[in-house]
Formats: C-alpha cells, structure tokens, sequence
C-alpha cells in the first residue's frame, strides 16, 4: 500500500509541476505578443513564438501523464506507461516547430530585411513579469527534482540527467530555456535601442530559436531512448542481481534484463540458476521470495519474471550423463 501512496504521490507531484508551468506560459505568451506588436521587436515576437511552444507542450505533457495512468487490460497486459513517452516525444516536436523554427526565420528575416523599432518599454516590463513567472515555474520543477534526488539517494543533476520522469524534465528544461531566452531578448531591445540597428535583435532571435532546438533535441532523445526501451541504471542492475543472489536455492543469475516502462514502472526478467536438489516447492517459495525483496528495496520495480535455467556446469553434467562413459569412442 506504501508502495501505491508513493506512485500516486510522484504523479500528482509532477501533474502540479506541469499544470504550473502551463498556465505561466500561457499568460506571458499573450503579453509577450502584445508587447512585440507594439514594439515590433522580432525577438519578443520570437519569445511568444516560444511561450505558445510551451504551452502546446504542457498540454500533450498533461495528456501524457493521464492516459499513462491507465492500468493494464487484456489489450495492454504491460500497461499503459510507455504511451507518456510518445506524447512527451509529439511535446518536443511541438517545441522545435512552434517555437525553434519561427524564432529562426523571424531573426533571419530582421537580419534580412530590417526592422522599425518602436517604444520597448512595454517589451521590458512583460521581459521582467515574464522572468519572475518562469522562475517561480522552475522553482517548482527544482523542488520536484530535488525531492526525488533526496529519496533515491542520488545527486540531484545525475537524477535530471537519468529520470525517466520526462515531464518534468521537458518543464525544467523548458523554464530554464525560458529564463535564458528572456534575457537575449532584453539584450536585442537594448542592443536596438543603444544603436538604432534591428541588427541585435534579428541576432537575438536567432539565438532564442537555436537554444530551443537543443532542448527539442535533448528532450527528443530521451523520449526515444525511453521508446526503444532502455534499461535500469547499472547501480541498480548490480543491486537487483544482488537481491536475487541473497534468496536461498538461487546460486546464479545467468541473464539480467530490465526494462523501465515509466517513471514508477520497472519490469525485471531473469534466468536464474537453483539448487540442483532444490524441490519445486522450494523453487517456487524462492521465485516469491526474490519478488518480495526486489519490490521492498525498489519501489518502481512492478513485474518480475524470474525464468528457472540450468547453469554451466549442470548443463555439462547432464550431457556427460547422456553421452554416456564411451562416448569418446
């Protein structure tokens, strides 16, 4: 019961983390808007280009984190977790084209063709409302990120670097690309109005649309990663070989497969090697057994297959048992 209170938690934890996210970037994407209109700066039109990007992907963000949450039917015996990494995936798309590509060919164009400036004061106030809503957004994803690092015992960038839990991995990224992207705008408006030249600003936009194709790129790559199906980390491997070695009539751990199906959803198979005068009665004790110990000390861990496999030796035994004493005749 523990184990589902953690689960829901973890979930309505990241569920908040997105909703807060969400709803700072819808509203700083309208005034960025307005402000670039008034203005006419091309970099904090590229800015509401990036908001609106954002905002797109916290919603297939939120539709990730929800039909991931449906339990397992006939149809899908191994749930419903992969499905959060194939939105999240259409979220950094959503990224790349809303915001990456219109940031690009709005710079090159200024660069290109100029620009009217107009009064960026009304750019400046939205810059600075602005950098305090994504703050207080990605202050939010920190602390989430900070909690799960503190409860796995990890540093806090290796958990960032290494969670499956890429919802909130796409909203700290994004915030943080957010928080850079607000300053290279103040630096084209002030760029623009030190100089007279659009010049700064077509540069600022076009710096804004190439840091949002590396955060589409990372977040890309992790979701497809998570698709392919990728493993537990080895520390983790070594410590569930390790519990399964611990169970009596286990002697070996022939072949190791872990599979991470979600942020809170592992799934372990294994060929394990028992007692050669281990009964049935015993094998099947040990099988609950390793399962009982895997899911206490790993949480996440939800299916575990342990497949009963002769090992090296007892294979060459029973072969010489076949062959028989004049086989080498």
């Amino acid at each position: 019961m523990s184990d589902e209170k953690s689960d829901t938690a973890d979930g309505g934890e990241s569920t908040f983390t997105v909703i807060v996210a969400a709803a700072a970037n819808l509203g700083i994407a309208v005034a960025k808007a307005v402000a670039g209109l008034i203005s006419g700066s091309s970099a904090m039109l590229s800015e509401a280009a990036h908001s609106v990007a954002d905002t797109v992907t916290e919603v297939l963000l939120l539709t990730a984190l929800k039909r991931s949450e449906k339990p397992a039917d006939d149809e899908h015996p191994l749930g419903y977790g992969p499905e959060r990494y194939i939105w999240a995936m259409l979220a950094s798309v959503a990224t790349f084209v809303g915001g990456a590509v219109f940031s690009i060919y709005d710079g090159v164009h200024t660069l290109v063709a100029g620009e009217d400036l107009g009064d960026p004061l009304v750019s400046y106030v939205v810059l600075a409302v602005a950098f305090l809503l994504e703050s207080f957004s990605l202050r939010t994803g920190l602390r989430q990120v900070r909690r799960e690092a503190v409860r796995l015992g990890t540093p806090a960038t290796r958990y960032f670097r290494i969670t499956p839990d890429t919802a909130v991995k796409a909203v700290v990224m994004e915030d943080s690309a957010a928080l850079a992207g607000l300053v290279l705008a103040a630096g084209g408006l002030l760029g623009g109005q030190l100089t007279g030249s659009g010049v700064w600003d077509g540069i600022a936009s076009v710096l804004i649309g190439a840091l949002l194709v590396y955060v589409a790129w990372v977040l890309g790559r992790s979701n497809a990663q998570l698709l392919i199906g990728r493993p537990v980390p080895q520390a983790m491997r070594a410590g569930v070989r390790e519990e399964l070695l611990s169970v009596p009539h286990i002697i070996d751990v022939l072949e190791l497969t872990t599979l991470i199906q979600g942020p809170t959803e592992i799934l372990i198979a294994a060929k394990v090697d028992f007692r050669d005068v281990a009964s049935a009665e015993q094998v099947e004790w040990a099988c609950e057994e390793a399962e009982q110990q895997l899911r206490e000390r790993y949480p996440s861990i939800r299916r575990v297959y342990l497949d009963p496999t002769p090992g090296v030796a007892q294979r060459r035994r029973a072969r010489a048992a076949e062959d028989g004493p004049d086989s080498g005749l």
